[in-house]
């Protein structure tokens, strides 16, 4: 049981050290005028990613390449889930229906770089260099082409602009007590805790995996990548709170978008050539769900904006919790 119990602890900390290093992160981005709204965006999305990134980093040194994809897949599959259940739970708010257009962009982004991971899995290339596929660059250009597509799209519509105010307004609320050296102290100190914390929750996963003999892919696609998802439903559950229904949608968007970064990082680690082409078959069914997953977002988001059947508001984020657990038992 000592696995189970230091899975869960690691988990706990986890989730405790991740939601501190995110205000951390937003003081110090608030109050070092680092660039604006979109340098905020990415340290924070950084910031809330950074259990991923220990998790797959830590994968790559233990030699199970498919908990570090499977962890970074399973947890933009997980995102989503929080994004489909807190839609149900606040069903009559109607959370869809409230946000911004720019979130469509940040969803379409997310679906062209699961489809890139797909594709890769499913017929590599074969071509590296220096160990590292052709395809992990596509990954970079993809990603730096869609940042610069959302910037302008932040600085060209009004009511982007308009909300990207406010989400800061709300975030600077949240972090007014915290002073910059305060700040940068926390965040380290947060960071090296996310670490530690990390690696366990990747050691005593691959120790579960080994016990109970499931699939080191289904356990880095959804044991390991739930617990890294978890401060997601913290933030999102606080955005709520405050009626940020902009800065709710855009955490779990922003960050599926950024956590493709961390396959990035995880092949330039992984020694035994292109890591998507050493995975397997397991985590190209949960990059297909994903793919269906973003696919549902997509429709919902065009749906909640422009139909006023307020009465079928719901149906595709249930949908999607279905799809979910679907995925769930067939990767089992």
């Amino acid at each position: 049981m000592i696995p189970f119990a230091v899975f869960a602890i690691a988990a706990a900390v986890t989730v405790y050290a991740a939601v501190k290093l995110s205000v951390y992160a937003d003081v110090i981005s608030e109050r070092t005028s680092l660039g604006g709204m979109m340098v905020g965006v990415l340290l924070l999305a950084g910031a809330t990613s950074l259990p991923e990134v220990t998790t797959s980093t830590t994968a790559i040194i233990v030699g199970s390449p498919d908990i570090a994809v499977g962890n970074v897949l399973g947890s933009n599959l997980f995102n989503l889930l929080i994004l489909a259940v807190f839609d149900v739970v606040y069903r009559r708010r109607k959370l869809l229906a409230q946000i911004h257009s720019g979130h469509q962009l940040n969803a379409v982004a997310g679906l062209g770089l699961m489809g890139l991971v797909l594709v890769t899995i499913l017929v590599p290339t074969g071509v590296s260099v220096f160990g590292v596929g052709i395809e992990t660059a596509a990954l970079v250009l993809f990603y730096g082409l869609a940042m610069r597509e959302m910037s302008a799209h932040e600085r060209a519509v009004p009511e982007v602009a308009a909300a990207a105010e406010e989400d800061s307004a709300a975030a600077e609320f949240q972090g007014q007590n915290v002073t910059l050296r305060k700040a940068k102290r926390g965040f380290a100190i947060s960071a090296a805790v996310i670490f530690a914390s990390g690696s366990l929750l990747t050691v005593s996963g691959e120790r579960i995996a080994l016990i109970t003999g499931i699939d080191a892919s289904f356990v880095g696609s959804f044991l390991i990548a739930a617990a890294t998802s978890l401060p997601e439903v913290v933030t999102v559950l606080v955005a709520l709170r405050l009626a940020n229904y902009n800065m709710a949608v855009g955490n779990i968007l922003g960050s599926n978008v950024f956590n493709m970064l961390i396959l990035v990082l995880a092949d330039i680690l992984f020694r035994s050539g292109p890591i998507l082409a050493a995975v397997s078959p397991a985590i190209a069914v949960t990059a297909l769900f994903a793919i269906m997953l973003n696919l549902i977002v997509i429709a919902h988001l065009l749906y909640a904006r422009y139909s006023d059947r307020s009465r079928l508001y719901v149906v595709p984020s249930i949908v999607l919790i279905v799809v979910y657990f679907v995925a769930t038992y067939v990767i089992f």
